[in-house]
């Protein structure tokens, strides 16, 4: 096999699991990975052994893109929101909503305003009901007293 039947051979097999940018991203990487060995007096023959069938290359490949995609959200962003807007540039059929990612420390600024506000609230809520709280708590002690005594 030659290297361009192996590069052939691992773009098909990722062009219909993955994302175009994915594929030309691996593409690349292997095209540098080639040149790179080759500088270092590798034969084509002797790389592509090296890096064994490019079908199975192609489902590693795959399954760590998958890997990745799930704890992405784990790593540098918290919350996913989608607006529900067409993208025609990702797959040309523009069916696929835009995804904008929220920090965490957005994230955390929004949760304490929350957090502030419905305090804020209560307390409102509470100064408001005090005058008419602390009278009926004081007949309810009153009563509780007189009741003892008799």
């Amino acid at each position: 096999m030659t290297r361009s039947e192996f590069m052939d051979s691992l773009h098909r097999a990722l062009a219909g699991s993955l994302t175009s940018s994915t594929v030309n991203e691996n593409m690349r990487y292997y095209e540098e990975y080639f040149d790179t060995q080759i500088r270092s007096g590798q034969s084509e023959e002797e790389i592509i052994a090296g890096l064994g069938d490019p079908r199975l290359l192609a489902k590693t490949i795959i399954q760590a893109s998958k890997y990745q995609a799930q704890n992405f959200s784990n790593q540098e962003y918290d919350e996913v929101y989608e607006d529900g807007s067409q993208d025609d540039s990702r797959n040309g059929r523009g069916d696929s909503p835009k995804i904008y990612r929220m920090p965490g420390w957005l994230l955390l600024i929004i949760v304490l305003v929350v957090a502030f506000v419905v305090i804020s609230v209560l307390s409102s809520v509470v100064s408001m009901l005090l005058p008419i709280i602390i009278p009926v708590f004081c007949v309810v002690l009153i009563v509780r007293m007189l009741r003892k005594g008799s």
